[in-house]
């Protein structure tokens, strides 16, 4: 899964389905991106045509939301992070928090945010 190259149309059809649809219908961006989505395994199509994402998908997605936090509290530690983002990151000691309030990088941390930007 980390040598997934998708586009950003291609993870905003993967939010689009997370979120879930208020119709039936899909949108366009999910209309474009389905067949390779479904392709790699990230979504499913339920017997009644709906779209629903995967354990894959829904990882790929938290991998995805966890990068941005990472780059945001790199950019400015006083960045609104998800809950479930911090729980994570502080777990995996990549972020620690600040006494005056926020998150700090760690060393493995700042280290992974390197390797990811090598990867790109």
């Amino acid at each position: 899964m980390k040598n997934l190259k998708l586009t950003g149309d291609e993870y905003d059809a993967l939010e689009f389905i997370r979120r879930g649809a208020k119709t039936d219908r899909v949108n366009a961006c999910v209309g474009r991106n389905a067949k390779r989505l479904s392709g790699l395994k990230l979504i499913q199509y339920a017997k009644s045509g709906s779209l629903a994402l995967t354990e894959q998908g829904a990882e790929l997605l938290f991998l995805r939301r966890c990068v941005q936090a990472l780059r945001a509290i790199d950019a400015d530690p006083a960045a609104a992070v998800d809950d479930d983002v911090v729980q994570f990151l502080s777990r995996k000691s990549h972020i620690a928090p600040r006494a005056e309030g926020g998150f700090a990088l760690t060393a493995r941390g700042r280290e992974s945010l390197a390797d990811i930007a090598a990867q790109e």
